[in-house]
């Protein structure tokens, strides 16, 4: 990309595409302090309102109307309703019904829990479903939706999502450096093209030239769709496209639409967020961006780096509040294994029901294959 700034930005679409088909021609008091105060309180000897005769020249024969010997109404012996021994009703002896001892959550008015919490939890069963069941074996059950879906292309990934994601949403996969963030992004397209959708990638990591390697190696075919101009693979450098983001953010809806894109790859949102210090800056940025993909109308997938702390979190933790979809890819190290595997888990589906499983998965010479029959505990 050669030419001047002001050419960059209107043409960043464009010159990309250009230049990679010349290079291959993501919270009490103590109530025995309260019952001392109260009987202190209740002594005529201890009022500070009582004065003997002699002392108090205020007195005269009709007394103060505060030494009748029809007593105050505070010291009536009727006693305070607070006082009462039919008890409090907090203190009833019928219990409550969270500590009935019956044990039983039937006809008998037991436990609203019955006998623990967690037997009350499995015998709800499985959202949607009757008792019992894991509620993870969508593929056995009729799914209805009138949200067209589609397939990630990742076989048993796909079986642990009911009916599939909803189509223009946003989905970002987070993992930390050799998880195959890259690969899961190729392969969803993958899947796409092979089902005669168009599909663009964008790549602010890599060459044009290392992507379409990595995707030939495993026999995806990346050069043919190019050259029918099914596949557009796009590589920017992360400096400029934040220098030109506005412009690119304004151009992309209406270059996705020319393009007639289904799907749409970012690798990485990790990069593009980098190039902001100013946290504040940086969210709107990327608020910004993403709202216009979705306005473009296409399926969007994004990787991004995990936390060094939390593989659970992006770098950032911006990202995986503004997407739809968030499927996360990490290294785990069970006891009873020397070797470390490599395990994924989907934390977020808006609009589908999914799995919440932790499962394996393996990055070969076919792609990524998540083993949805096996526990990586």
């Amino acid at each position: 990309m050669s030419e001047d700034a002001e050419d960059r930005d209107d043409d960043w679409f464009e010159s990309a595409l250009d230049d990679d088909s010349e290079a291959t021609d993501e919270e009490s008091a103590d109530s025995g302090d309260d019952t001392d105060d109260a009987e202190r309180s209740s002594d005529p000897d201890d009022s500070p309102f009582v004065s003997d005769a002699e002392s108090e020249p205020a007195d005269d024969d009709g007394g103060s109307p505060f030494d009748d010997d029809s007593g105050s109404p505070f010291d009536d012996d009727s006693g305070s309703p607070f006082d009462d021994d039919s008890g409090s009703p907090f203190d009833d002896d019928s219990g409550s019904p969270f500590d009935d001892d019956s044990g039983d959550s039937g006809e008998d008015g037991g436990s609203l829990f019955g006998d623990d919490f967690a037997t009350a939890f499995e015998s709800a069963g499985s959202p949607g479903g009757g008792g019992g069941g894991s509620g993870s074996e969508f593929e056995d059950e009729d799914f209805d939706s009138d949200i067209p879906r589609i397939d990630v292309g990742i076989e048993g990934l796909d079986r642990m999502i009911q009916g599939g994601i909803p189509r223009r949403h946003l989905i970002v996969a987070i993992g930390s450096a050799g998880t195959g963030q890259t690969t899961f992004g190729l392969q969803f397209l993958h899947h796409g093209l092979e089902n005669g959708e168009n599909c663009v990638f964008i790549t602010l990591e890599q060459s044009h030239a290392a992507i379409m390697d990595t995707a030939n190696d495993r026999e995806w075919g990346f050069d043919e769709y190019e050259d029918n101009d099914q596949l557009a693979v796009v590589d920017l450098d992360p400096v400029e496209m934040a220098n030109s983001l506005d412009n690119i953010r304004g151009e992309l809806p209406g270059l996705i639409e020319d393009f007639d894109a289904d799907r749409l790859v970012l690798d990485s949102v990790s990069l593009l967020e980098m190039m902001y210090d100013n946290p504040a800056k940086r969210r709107t940025e990327v608020f910004d961006f993403t709202r216009s993909l979705k306005a473009a109308g296409v399926t969007t997938m994004l990787t991004s780096e995990a936390s060094s702390e939390d593989a659970y979190t992006s770098r950032y933790g911006i990202i995986e509040y503004l997407v739809d979809a968030v499927f996360i890819l990490q290294y785990v190290r069970p006891s009873n294994f020397r070797e470390t595997r490599l395990a994924v888990e989907i934390q977020k589906i808006r609009d589908a029901n999914h799995s919440r499983e932790t499962k394996p998965y393996e990055i070969t010479n076919e792609g990524i294959s998540v083993y949805r029959q096996a526990n990586i505990f």
